[in-house]
């Protein structure tokens, strides 16, 4: 954006040929405007682009006594007396006495063209009204920026106004990601070209960006840049895809405990014996036997003896201490005896001693079970039955390397076990804890979840060991500080929780449907009401309405397609089914 207006907009703003008629009604809200062009059967064209000259959802400018106001035209009707003048001839109607109601978005310095939210001061009857030319409204973004503010030369160029070349959108990184970022949409709206055009405007720079890709959609995109790892075994893959795996000694206790579903007063308990006795096997292995510690009929003086030898009690009760999860079950026999020396005919009370099998592992049995299951389920193999490099590294690794994208594919990843949204969410665990660290305090990163909705808000276990998945929700309310950020990609606003929704500084918001989406979008930005709201449904395929804590005008643009389009076609039932002529 040029600091010299006249460089910016040489033909200046107001200009006859967008002249569309003057006001005739002021509110608090809303003005209301005689169209001059009413009768015109269409638009016109000025400078390259195509202006309706009173269209509903047109940008429009108003010549004040202070200041210039934009708004956007939301309404035209004609009085009850002259509806029937317009009919299908498409002529133009002489005279024609339409009415526009426009919606008031904010005030427009004279002397430098800065925009800020509100209504400075209000219009007076008779101002006129022209259309606001396209590239002054594809400037909106850095137009609503201070004055004092930084030097942009890090843009994304997303999208357009109008087929206009001059009319294309580009936004700082800081105004999308600064406070986070949400981009919404039913199927088929675009979001999916969205994420990627911002993807590929990323890494044109210098970015650091982490995509947590749902479907493998994402697969496309190539170049020297961009590394394509994943969990399991996906269907589709990406040329150069390298497996990975995810370690269990990523996982901390909760996730143990959701995953396996202790149930009941003994299983939890049980279980937590054996885990805190795991820990102790793996810092001081002398006291195990084949990795268990023995505790029937044994002596509790070398375990503790290990305990006191290095001080590592707090290590055995830290809830992110590593142990070994395949010898858990053995552990859980283990604990299930008398606790001081009684055996089974409960003899003499020994308080250096272990007693005899207690019996408590028949209740047991249904978690051993469990846990034997999960062990050896497909679901999990990239967790407990991989020898792949584990994906935490390379995490660690891509935040000093020259890679720009570092894409993750879950689509190998099964739903059963709720393994998805666990692995999920001990991956964004792991980022906040180096984000906490301190480890992306010289290179800020953006970690971009695809089908979000499956990721954020959830809750796994039973009744007796509940834990929720809260590490993308951490992240949205203290990554910021971190250099940490979040981009959400969603059909399905509503499941995510308004506290989330809330912390995004910037909405994308494709197509929506449904009412309790669009009622949460409302609720989760006050800078958008009912009448900007009700444009969202009536988006083309490809269309964004843009708006945020740093975007209080609502901005609706066409999303650029991007390059490494998204492969998220649905199957071909004309050329699957075609039946086959019959052989002449």
């Amino acid at each position: 954006m040029p600091s010299n207006i006249e460089e910016a907009f040489p033909r200046g703003l107001l200009r006859p040929e967008l002249f569309i008629g003057v006001l005739s009604s002021v509110s608090a809200q809303a003005v209301r405007f005689n169209l001059n062009d009413a009768g015109s059967p269409s638009g016109a064209h000025f400078l390259g682009g195509r202006y309706g000259k009173g269209e509903v959802g047109e940008f429009v400018l108003i010549e004040g006594q202070i200041n210039l106001l934009l708004g956007r035209v939301v309404e035209i009707h004609l009085p009850e007396s002259e509806r029937r003048s317009v009919d299908a001839s498409h002529a133009k109607v002489i005279g024609l006495d339409a009415v526009g109601t426009i919606q008031l978005l904010g005030s427009v310095a004279m002397d430098s063209l800065r925009v800020t939210a509100g209504v400075e001061s209000y219009p007076r009857l008779g101002d006129r009204v022209y259309a606001a030319p396209h590239n002054f409204v594809a400037n909106l973004p850095s137009l609503m920026e201070p004055e004092d503010g930084p030097e942009s030369n890090v843009l994304l160029r997303l999208g357009s106004i109008d087929v206009a070349l001059e009319s294309a959108v580009s936004i700082r990184p800081e105004k999308l990601f600064g406070r986070h970022c949400a981009i919404l949409g039913t199927t088929g709206g675009g979001k999916s070209w969205t994420t990627a055009r911002i993807i590929e405007e990323c890494i044109k720079h210098k970015a650091k960006i982490i995509l947590l890709d749902a479907t493998g959609e994402y697969r496309g995109f190539s170049g020297p840049f961009v590394t394509h790892s994943h969990l399991g075994s996906p269907v589709n893959t990406a040329t150069g895809s390298l497996a990975r795996s995810l370690p269990p000694t990523c996982f901390v206790e909760s996730d143990f405990i959701a995953l396996f579903e202790p149930a009941g007063k003994v299983q939890g308990p049980k279980m937590r014996a054996a885990m805190r006795s795991l820990r102790l096997a793996k810092l001081v292995p002398g006291v195990a036997t084949n990795g268990v510690i023995k505790k029937i009929d044994q002596s509790k003086i070398p375990v503790i003896a290990a305990e006191q030898q290095l001080g590592v009690t707090a290590k055995l009760d830290d809830p992110r201490q590593e142990f070994d999860v395949s010898k858990l079950n053995a552990q859980i026999e283990q604990e299930c005896v008398y606790p001081d020396g009684f055996g089974t005919s409960r003899g003499s009370k020994d308080p250096n001693k272990w007693g005899g099998d207690s019996g408590e592992v028949s209740y047991c049995l249904s978690l051993m079970s469990r846990i034997s299951a999960v062990l050896t389920s497909p679901s999990f193999g990239c967790v407990f039955n991989s020898p792949n490099p584990a994906v935490t590294t390379e995490i660690d690794d891509f935040v000093t390397n020259e890679k720009r994208l570092l894409r993750i594919c879950l689509s190998g990843v099964a739903y059963e076990f709720k393994a998805r949204e666990i692995v999920a969410n001990v991956i964004g665990r792991h980022l906040l804890n180096m984000a906490r660290a301190g480890g992306f305090a010289a290179s800020p990163v953006v970690v971009i979840v695809d089908e979000a909705h499956n990721f954020l808000g959830r809750q796994i276990g039973g009744e007796d060991a509940v834990a929720r998945l809260d590490a993308f929700e951490l992240i949205a309310k203290e990554g910021r500080k971190f250099g940490l950020n979040i981009c959400l990609t969603t059909q399905r606003p509503r499941d995510i929780t308004e506290g989330v929704l809330s912390q995004m500084g910037a909405l994308v918001v494709h197509r929506l449907t449904n009412d309790r989406d669009r009622e949460v979008v409302e609720r989760a930005c006050g800078e958008i009401d009912r009448s900007a709201s009700s444009f969202l449904p009536n988006l083309r395929p490809g269309e964004a309405a843009i708006i945020g804590t740093d975007f209080p005008i609502p901005l609706t643009i066409k999303i650029f397609p991007p390059e490494a389009q998204p492969k998220s076609d649905g199957p071909n039932y004309q050329k699957c089914w075609r039946l086959e002529p019959p052989a002449s």
